[in-house]
């Protein structure tokens, strides 16, 4: 058993970190609201810290989902940052979804220090970090995800290291690309079946058996037929992603039209309120202009 420090205790951080404490590391947590971090420490055990440092200090593994660039930057850098607290040799494992960019910028500064770093975003939401079963894309030293791989293993189904440091980034903007154009024409799919007439959830029943099926058709037809938009991912980060997505393609010349169309489909739904929905609240934008 390791022990483990986690940074960033939000709705996917908490439940990855409990997940590591049920599986018999010994964990130290730290939240930039300290209330969070108590509230973990009284569900789960483990001890709390005051600062990124201070967590790190002694860990085998420093864990860190958190929200953006910035907030990486943050518990990563400074006087009271994770790296200052790590012991030369420690790996820092990242399951922010950032840009490429400040992968390379933090890994850079982690070996500069004599650490390891690993860009490990994921992909399952909410439900699969509840459930230990996150999709976890890889980059990095093979030697420091070889080291890090069980660790994660507490709250992961699949986990592979996909290439050097900025791999697993760049596989995740893969993920919300693909994500984007399947939640969109599932949107126009079950609001075509709507206009036409037709039993929505009759319709998915049969098509997703086939060539159709995705994850998204199997677990948010029904809240999108029912119009409920409160079950992961929100359109505020989705909008995150997607411009990290857009920037890099532009940096390494890959056209993207559908994903741009799409991102600005989302810009419609934040515009009507929506920032903190789900992602399949794109069909809400579409009942909205048929109005």
């Amino acid at each position: 058993m390791a022990k483990v420090a986690f940074l960033g205790l939000g709705v996917m951080g908490a439940p990855m970190a409990g997940h590591l404490a049920k599986a018999g590391h010994s964990v130290t947590v730290y939240n930039r609201t300290a209330a969070k971090a108590s509230a973990w420490v009284g569900a789960y055990g483990g001890k709390m810290a005051d600062t990124p440092r201070a967590a790190a200090e002694g860990a085998d593994f420093v864990m860190a989902c958190v929200g953006n660039d910035d907030d990486l930057r943050a518990v990563c850098t400074g006087d009271a940052g994770a790296f200052a607290g790590m012991s030369p040799g420690a790996v820092f494992v990242d399951h922010t979804t950032v840009s490429a960019q400040v992968t390379r910028e933090l890994g850079d500064a982690a070996r500069g220090s004599h650490l390891h770093f690993v860009d490990a975003p994921v992909s399952g939401g909410q439900a699969g970090a509840e459930g230990g079963v996150l999709s976890v894309m890889c980059g990095g030293d093979g030697d420091a995800y070889a080291r890090a791989e069980p660790v994660i293993a507490a709250y992961a189904k699949v986990c592979r290291l996909i290439g050097p440091t900025g791999s697993g980034q760049l596989a995740k903007m893969m993920n919300q690309i693909c994500i984007a154009g399947l939640v969109q024409g599932l949107a126009e799919a079950l609001n075509f079946g709507e206009k036409a007439g037709l039993d929505g959830r009759a319709v998915v029943e049969v098509i997703s058996a086939g060539a159709a099926g995705s994850w998204q058709m199997a677990n948010r037809h029904g809240t999108m037929l029912d119009d409920q938009f409160d079950f992961g991912f929100a359109v505020d980060w989705m909008r995150k992603d997607l411009g990290i997505c857009l920037d890099t393609a532009d940096e390494v010349g890959a056209p993207l039209p559908v994903t741009a169309l799409v991102d600005q489909f989302y810009k419609d739904v934040q515009a009507m309120g929506g920032g903190r929905w789900d992602t399949s609240s794109l069909i809400r934008r579409l009942r909205k202009f048929d109005d």
